[in-house]
């Protein structure tokens, strides 16, 4: 059972693996969704594919694996496919994504400028799910450009093809990750819709989240970038509804703890992989590919912490976790003498 108001983690290419999403579940996230994976990717069940959508059943529920593509056929057997293969809570279907791989082949939001393959997608799905008593969920952005702000209209197609949840970006295709979210187009589907909305873009702060459910009728909020950089601002959100109080930064020796413990989780995580093969046959170099893996996690990190900026030039050239714990000793002392971070990086070993 799902809270009035729940907090969604926003799937994120590259960043909501299955220890992420088991971190930020842990933090008070209440929905879980997978890196969107494609209908051919699911359909030739390769290894990385199934990486992408395995999930902990005991700790990442309620959990949806997200899908793109732009073959109604293909996707519903990718559907069908991916419910027998994980047994998700839900399917979800991306109508958003505007990064230009997937827009190049008619996916993502791509979708927004052809609304009648829009819709053949989202009613084959759904056609394909209902039978398996899944339920089938959507994401979309607020149109393809400033000239062509169609959400509402889309919104309104998905809910007729049986589309039980719609998550709006505030942006257009055309704005990428630039310039402002619109929530006022948000809060008109809000508005227009009878299944719940939740509302994406631009929400790092408690307040912001208090803001667009105070002023808006979204039903939730989906938080991604906010979450790379505090993945514990979904416990600050939950705690400030509990009692009207705005917490407190979270203090920094806690957030090494949690940067410490996602490096390991990482690394554990690796090494149960297909890749442990590696990792048997060469720890060290297994482990410096696994940390360079994250480092762009770390640079997130970094954005909310101070004296950053030395921090991501060490943060870029970390190779094991016990580097990663040296860096976190050296960057509390400095903080509690009140010094700067040695900008210039310990020369670190690497494999041969």
């Amino acid at each position: 059972m799902l809270p009035d108001f729940p907090l969604f983690l926003a799937p994120m290419a590259g960043v909501t693996d299955s220890v992420f999403r088991q971190l930020c579940k842990a933090e008070g996230a209440d929905v879980l969704t997978t890196e969107f994976v494609s209908a051919e990717g699911i359909l030739h069940r390769n290894e990385r594919t199934r990486e992408m959508v395995d999930f902990d059943p005991a700790i990442e529920r309620p959990v949806g694996v997200q899908l793109f593509g732009a073959e109604p056929e293909r996707l519903a057997e990718a559907a069908r496919a991916v419910v027998e293969w994980v047994q998700p809570d839900f399917i979800d279907l991306n109508f958003g994504c505007p990064v230009n791989k997937v827009v190049s082949k008619n996916g993502g939001s791509s979708l927004l400028r052809d609304c009648p393959l829009l819709e053949a997608v989202a009613r084959a799905v759904v056609r394909a799910c209902a039978p398996l008593g899944v339920p089938v969920t959507a994401k979309i952005r607020i149109g393809w450009d400033e000239h062509s702000i169609n959400a509402v209209r889309v919104g309104r197609l998905l809910e007729e093809c049986g589309i039980v949840r719609l998550a709006v970006h505030g942006r257009t295709k055309a704005q990428g990750y630039t310039g402002e979210a619109d929530w006022s187009v948000i809060g008109e589907v809000a508005e227009a819709l009878r299944i719940p909305v939740i509302g994406n873009g631009d929400l790092s702060t408690v307040e912001e989240v208090a803001h667009r459910r105070r002023t808006t009728r979204v039903s939730g909020v989906m938080i991604g970038r906010g979450a790379m950089t505090a993945p514990w601002l979904f416990g600050d959100i939950r705690r400030h509804f509990a009692t009207g109080e705005i917490p407190p930064p979270r203090p920094l020796p806690e957030v090494w703890a949690f940067i410490l413990r996602h490096a390991r989780l990482h690394l554990e995580a690796r090494r149960g992989s297909a890749r442990a093969k590696l990792a048997a046959k060469d720890p060290r170099s297994f482990e410096h590919s696994a940390l360079a893996s994250l480092r762009a996690r770390l640079m997130a990190y970094s954005r909310g912490l101070p004296d950053g900026r030395h921090l991501r030039g060490r943060f870029s050239q970390v190779s094991s976790v016990a580097e990663l714990e040296d860096l976190a000793g050296q960057h509390l002392a400095a903080q509690a003498e009140g010094r700067a971070l040695e900008a210039e990086a310990v020369p670190l070993e690497t494999g041969s």
